[in-house]
Parts: C-alpha cells; sequence; structure tokens
C-alpha cells in the first residue's frame, strides 16, 4: 500500500485569496526572545560558575555532551516554559537553544532525555552516575550572586523566610502528610532578599515550619558579613518562624526581627481596652477601625526573655481582627504603627516570589531520591535568577519592571522567529508582527550597554 506524507495543506478560502499551508518554512523558533537570558547570563555568569558547583567523573575523551551545556538544557528551558525531561528529545534538535547551550557545532544534538536524568540522578551508581554536586557551593552562589548585584553595600537588608507546600503523588523518599495543607507534600524553605532568592532548600513535611532555619539563616548572614561588616540585617516572617531558637540566635548575633506572633486568650485580654477603642471608632464612623499598641510580653515557657509585641487591635464589618507581631526592633526605630504596615506587612509580596517558582516547576519533584529532588529545586532557583535578573537589569522603566515571570516568558521570550545557520553568523528572523518591539529594544540596549 502507497504511503502518502502530505506537506501543502489547502484551507478555506479568503474571498478571493485561497489559503494554503505547507512544512516549508526551514528552522522556526517559538522562543527568539531568549537572546536576552543569554545577555543575563553573560553578565552574570551564571552558568559558568554553577558548572563549578559539579564534579564530573566522566572520562574526557568519551564525552559527547559538556555538562555546561547540560546544565544550560535545563535552565534556559525551564524559564522557556519546558518542565519536562522529555520536552528535550524534540528541543535537543532545536539550532537556537543549542546556541543557548554554548553548542559550538549547532548541528550537533544537544542532550537526550536519558542523559539528561543521569545528570539529575547525581550518584545514585559509580557506572552510570558520574556527575554530583556539592549543595553547599550552589547555596553560596546564590548568595554570592546577590552581594554581585549591589554596587555598594545597603544601609539595611531585609530577609524574608517563609515555607510552602509541593504536593507529593508518587512515592518519593520522606513523604509525609502535612495536617495544614492536607495533602503529602513537601515543605521547602525559602529565604529572599527583596525580589532575589538566597535560599531554597528541600525539607520533609514531618517538621516545624521553621526546621533548619537558624542553620540556614546564620551562613546566609555569615556570608553577607565578610563582604558588608557593618550592613543592619532584619529577619521577616510569619509565626511559623517565631520560635525561641531563631529569635535567640538573632539577639545574640545582633541581627533584628519582625516575626507575626499567633494570636492566643492572654493576647486578646491585654490588648482588650484597644480592641474596645476600635469598636467605637468602626461603629461611629462606618469604616475599618484600627488602633495601635505596644507591650512586652513572655510566654509562660517556650521564651526565655520578654520582648517587645506590637498589636493591632482592628474592627471591619466582618468582626474584630486582631494581630501581632514580636520584635527585637525598638520604639525609636520603628514606632508601632510604621512597624506593622510599612515592615511587617511588606513581607506579603514575597508569596508573590514563591508563586513564581511554581511558574518555573519547582514542584516537579519526582524522582526517588532527596539530592535529586533539591537538584531540580535548584535549577528552578537558578531559572528564577535569570528571569529576576532580567528584570532588574532590563527593564527598569518599563511597564513590565514588576512583571511576573511568566508573563516576561509569554511576552518577552516567546517571540516567533526563522533561525538561519551559516558559516559566518546565526541570523534570527524575528516576528515583524511582535507587539513590543520598543520594550524589547530597551531591554536589549539596557543589557549590552
Amino acid at each position: 500500500m502507497t504511503e502518502c506524507i502530505q506537506e501543502r495543506f489547502a484551507f478555506t478560502g479568503h474571498f478571493s485569496r485561497r489559503v494554503e499551508a505547507e512544512f516549508s518554512a526551514g528552522q522556526v523558533t517559538s522562543d527568539g526572545g531568549a537572546l536576552l537570558l543569554r545577555e543575563v547570563d553573560g553578565r552574570l555568569q551564571l552558568l559558568r560558575r554553577l558548572t563549578g558547583c559539579f564534579v564530573d567523573g566522566r572520562s574526557p575523551q568519551l564525552v559527547k555532551h559538556q555538562l555546561q551545556e547540560m546544565l544550560a538544557q535545563r535552565i534556559y528551558g525551564l524559564a522557556l516554559g519546558y518542565e519536562d525531561l522529555n520536552d528535550h528529545d524534540q528541543l535537543r534538535r532545536d539550532p537556537l537553544l543549542s546556541l543557548l547551550s554554548g553548542r559550538r557545532n549547532l548541528e550537533e544534538e544537544l542532550a537526550g532525555k536519558s542523559t539528561l536524568n543521569r545528570l539529575e540522578l547525581t550518584g545514585r551508581t559509580a557506572r552510570y552516575h558520574k556527575i554530583t554536586y556539592s549543595a553547599e557551593a550552589v547555596d553560596r552562589l546564590l548568595v554570592d550572586l546577590y552581594l554581585e548585584s549591589h554596587r555598594c553595600p545597603p544601609k539595611q537588608i531585609v530577609l524574608d523566610l517563609d515555607a510552602t507546600d509541593i504536593p507529593l503523588y508518587g512515592h518519593q523518599p520522606e513523604r509525609f502528610f502535612h495536617g495544614y495543607y492536607d495533602s503529602y507534600c513537601y515543605l521547602p524553605l525559602y529565604i529572599f532578599a527583596g525580589d532575589q532568592l538566597l535560599c531554597a532548600r528541600l525539607r520533609p513535611a514531618n517538621q516545624d515550619g521553621a526546621a533548619g532555619a537558624v542553620e540556614e539563616v546564620s551562613r546566609i548572614v555569615e556570608q553577607i558579613r565578610q563582604r558588608w561588616a557593618e550592613v543592619k540585617i532584619v529577619l521577616r516572617a510569619d509565626s511559623g518562624f517565631c520560635r525561641e531558637a531563631l529569635m535567640g540566635w538573632c539577639e545574640a548575633h545582633q541581627v533584628d526581627y519582625v516575626f507575626g506572633l499567633a494570636r492566643n486568650p492572654r493576647l486578646a485580654r491585654i490588648i482588650g481596652a484597644p480592641m474596645q477603642q476600635a469598636r467605637i471608632l468602626h461603629h461611629n464612623t462606618g469604616e475599618a477601625a484600627r488602633v495601635f499598641t505596644e507591650f512586652s510580653y513572655q510566654t509562660r515557657k517556650s521564651w526565655s526573655c520578654s520582648r517587645r509585641v506590637v498589636a493591632k487591635a482592628e474592627d471591619l464589618d466582618k468582626g474584630e481582627n486582631p494581630r501581632f507581631v514580636v520584635t527585637s526592633m525598638t520604639a525609636e526605630q520603628a514606632p508601632a504603627r510604621q512597624l506593622y504596615e510599612k515592615l511587617y506587612c511588606a513581607r506579603g509580596e514575597m508569596e508573590n516570589r514563591i508563586k513564581e517558582q511554581m511558574c518555573l516547576f519547582a514542584d516537579r519533584l519526582s524522582t526517588d531520591e532527596m539530592k535529586g529532588n533539591q537538584l531540580r529545586l535548584y535549577f528552578s532557583a537558578l531559572a528564577y535568577t535569570l528571569m529576576e535578573a532580567l528584570r532588574r537589569l532590563a527593564l527598569v522603566g518599563t511597564e513590565w519592571a514588576q512583571a511576573q515571570v511568566d508573563t516576561l516568558r509569554r511576552k518577552l521570550l516567546k517571540i516567533g522567529a526563522i533561525v538561519r545557520v551559516s558559516v559566518r553568523r546565526v541570523r534570527l528572523q524575528l516576528s515583524s508582527a511582535y507587539p513590543w518591539k520598543d520594550i524589547f529594544a530597551r531591554a536589549y540596549y539596557a543589557l549590552r550597554c
């Protein structure tokens, strides 16, 4: 039986014109804007430095796919929206991804899914998994990238801590049920300074949300102070991190903190009078009423000393809404209302940064070992670092200066282009219909200057 392969397709006509389609455009990519990410990496040297965090035990004469190329494949792939290793069985033939990955011969194929899978399952068997990585080196790299992003030391650094859930649907190692999230999950710890990511630590869910926070904060603070000895550091987190160990460490190492404090009957009684005042104000004005107060407070068992607590007594149409924060900062450093509204409430922005991690597939932790899943979490964190640097270095003053990473991917990186490769150059013919050429041009010149 003769097999007919059709390459031209006739569709319904448009008035007097025929409408036809055919697979004859040659090499076409949907990721033309990714060249901007390549320029960002040229500024940060992220991929080159990340390669130094790995040990490649393969025989050099037998290596077909260089380590830095494979790391670039994974990180650029995540930034461009390709979440699975299976995607790379097609992407390995993409000349643009070969260009991004640093492949000298763009006609040679990149690593496929099996090779990349062996990269992620680090050190499992001596025969097939000969590439390992140092978590300590990757951790240090994340903080170094933050330090290098400042031309001069800031007066104050606010470190935001938070935990989130990554649901699990298989039988991954250290899989536990978490009652608050009502699912089997991991409970990674994230630490940000503004929009920049300093820590992404994978943890099982059978422990307190603040577990390991002291160790992570102490190494970050030490690394920061090696560069900026006099900088003021403030920790900010919700009530899940209001723990004696963390507060005691801060007090012993001259680090300030502002932590949420869970309400209890004792605290409710202490702010009885301000709460009554807020109710009267709400009744008289018909609008939400806030009254701020502060007092010295110590728990009966868990705290080693009394600490300053700032309370917001608030009355709304739906009822009372008291909130509490505990802090090491004095009233002279931060008055009660300013401390709560300007400093503490700003931590809500960190939740958007965590959502961006999920846009970069930080929840794809399906390997059967914790070290492999931690590496995948690192890949997502490093893809975010590239995207955040693109936003910070190239898009200041544009309408996308605060855009989330999925918006940048969709509007700035996903540009249709024909790729033409010759002996002397690689030329991308970007779509003439692209609607944000001016922003693309501004980003280009910002990165090239």
